[in-house]
């Protein structure tokens, strides 16, 4: 014999907030994007990358690839998950790609953060 619990309905609540809609839909919008842009920022070699195109406003994947003394295919799959997070774009001239940062999503990573403090 197994017994199932029903849900209560016309529960008090715990700590006096009563609307779980408001809840759950706090902030959904965009939250997919931004959790993106963290998981690409969680990698050391991302961030040095990105630290370095920044103070350089513009760097080709050329000049990035002896300065971390790792081999083309990983910077490119480092900038390939920069790239798909937003956080720099890419222009390619002849046979070179030159990328630069977003501070658009950069910014906005960090709006999404003060609207949770």
């Amino acid at each position: 014999m197994t017994t199932e619990l029903a849900p209560e309905t016309g529960r008090a609540p715990c700590c006096g907030f009563e609307d779980e809609h408001v809840l759950r839909a706090a902030g959904a919008e965009g939250l997919a994007g931004t959790a993106g842009v963290f998981k690409a920022l969680s990698d050391e070699t991302r961030l040095r990358i990105l630290r370095a195109i920044s103070h350089m406003t513009e760097l080709c994947e050329c000049n990035i690839v002896p300065v971390f003394g790792l081999s083309q295919p990983t910077i490119s799959y480092h900038l390939k998950v920069l790239r798909e997070a937003g956080l720099i774009e890419s222009e390619r001239r002849g046979q070179w790609v030159y990328h630069r940062v977003s501070p658009r999503a950069l910014l906005g990573a960090v709006r999404h953060l003060t609207e949770i403090a």
